[in-house]
């Protein structure tokens, strides 16, 4: 999902009518594969589109979210995190300075996939690894402050 026809096509497949606002926020996240966070996204879309509001944008990702155009990534406290990256991937997330990483997918053992309170069923499983990265690890090393 990357060029306009491609964005479009995912919107319209989703059930989301193609508005500008929905088109903006998704060619966004999209073009830089990043995980920003809502405000991120509204400074970087409002460059372009000084009359978008940031209730616009929030409603949108929530929209974006729901139809499985997006994954939120809930952030332990901090401002919640969007992917638009949507083959299947886990997380690596630095505990120093925040940053997250795609980390390629791996199945896990079928116990752990299986995993349902009364028998009910596991509807999604998300990996996230904690820990430095490499940036942080190597300025704790050299004895340098940690975080941003």
């Amino acid at each position: 999902m990357a060029g306009e026809p491609e964005i479009a096509q995912a919107l319209r497949q989703a059930g989301l009518r193609l508005t500008p606002q929905r088109y903006d926020v998704l060619a966004f996240l999209a073009a830089r594969r990043v995980h920003a966070t809502a405000d991120e996204i509204f400074l970087g879309v409002n460059r372009a589109h000084p009359r978008l509001s940031r209730a616009t944008v929030y409603n949108t990702l929530r929209a974006l979210v729901r139809s499985g155009l997006v994954r939120e990534l809930a952030g332990d406290g901090a401002a919640a995190r969007f992917d638009a990256r949507l083959q299947r991937h886990h997380h690596f997330v630095c505990d120093a300075c925040g940053g997250i990483e795609d980390v390629e997918w791996f199945e896990l053992p079928p116990a752990l996939r299986q995993r349902g309170r009364g028998g009910g069923t596991v509807r999604e499983i998300e990996v996230i690894f904690r820990g430095s990265c490499r940036q942080c690890a190597g300025r704790a090393r050299r004895g340098g402050a940690t975080g941003s």
